[in-house]
């Protein structure tokens, strides 16, 4: 059996090796990680820093109150755009969150893994989360079909982002609850709790942080999703603000794709000024993610 020392050897990133493999093809590969690395690196920053250059001229006040117009890409703004967002965004988590929580929960706590059927939505559940963002738009449409909801509207969009997030939501719900300690059930337990009071009273407010930051970084990703709500005809050139679940909307992945396949200047200008908007609405979910994480994280 490995001591404890061995463990926290092996634990150590490999470059505080010193008598590591030095051998050629070692050194050639480790190579080939760090310029891998560099061009990632330097491409994100070229990109980052065109699209700042290109965005200063619209920068400003009228990108958040006006609408997009196709006859003055000068004055064209991402008010309808943000407000979609939001919108989309906000239906996506009502319907997302509740019910990861609760899958996560069941799984977690009380299925038994000896099922066949538990074993098999196990398994399903890492495939989920790595199936492309369109096929969800696609089941989608044809739930819409199904069902007859109009498949343009705020609610359609919000089901195909929920359907997308679910995956990461039950997963990461799952790795915050296996990451409380067994002896805080035990204890609750033999105080004389049920288990669905354990869980509600112990275990689910333990692991809110992690819960949270991964519910948030879900969150995050559905914002910047284009391919589904495309697929779903979310609208590319709206003149109204969303006002409900069976309104029709467009969000900014949707208008910064029209923008930027417009041949004008101007609209270029009004594109990348979008994705600026876009990163720090991004950056700022992260940043809260961070925050609710460091500020109610439990050593244990």
């Amino acid at each position: 059996m490995a001591t404890i020392g061995q463990l926290a050897q092996a634990a150590r990133p490999l470059r505080t090796e010193r008598n590591g493999d030095r051998s050629p093809a070692s050194i050639g590969f480790l190579v080939a990680l760090w310029v891998a690395l560099a061009f990632a690196v330097l491409t994100l920053v070229v990109l980052l820093v065109t699209s700042f250059i290109d965005a200063l001229p619209r920068l400003d006040g009228a990108l958040f109150t006006n609408y997009s117009s196709q006859v003055s890409p000068e004055t064209a703004g991402a008010r309808a755009a943000i407000i979609g967002s939001f919108w989309v965004i906000g239906a996506t988590a009502v319907l997302a969150i509740p019910l990861g929580i609760a899958a996560a929960i069941y799984l977690e706590e009380f299925a038994n893994p000896a099922r066949w059927y538990n074993r098999l939505i196990e398994v399903n559940l890492q495939n989920l989360a790595a199936v492309p963002a369109i096929v969800y738009g696609m089941l989608t449409a044809g739930l819409a079909l199904t069902i007859g909801l109009r498949r343009g509207v705020v609610l359609a969009g919000a089901i195909a982002l929920a359907l997308l997030i679910l995956p990461v939501v039950i997963i990461t719900t799952r790795e915050a609850l296996r990451a409380v300690p067994a002896e805080i059930r035990q204890g609750s337990l033999a105080l004389g709790a049920t288990p669905l009071q354990t869980v509600w009273r112990q275990t689910l407010p333990s692991g809110i942080p992690g819960i949270a930051t991964g519910t948030i970084l879900a969150l995050s990703r559905a914002l910047g999703e284009a391919a589904p709500l495309l697929l779903l005809g979310g609208l590319v050139f709206i003149r109204y603000d969303p006002d409900g679940l069976f309104s029709g909307f467009t969000t900014m992945p949707i208008q910064i794709f029209n923008w930027a396949g417009q041949p004008q200047v101007a609209f270029q200008q009004v594109a990348a000024a979008a994705i600026i908007v876009l990163l720090g609405m991004l950056l700022l979910m992260n940043a809260l993610a961070i925050v609710i994480r460091n500020r109610y994280q439990r050593r244990w």
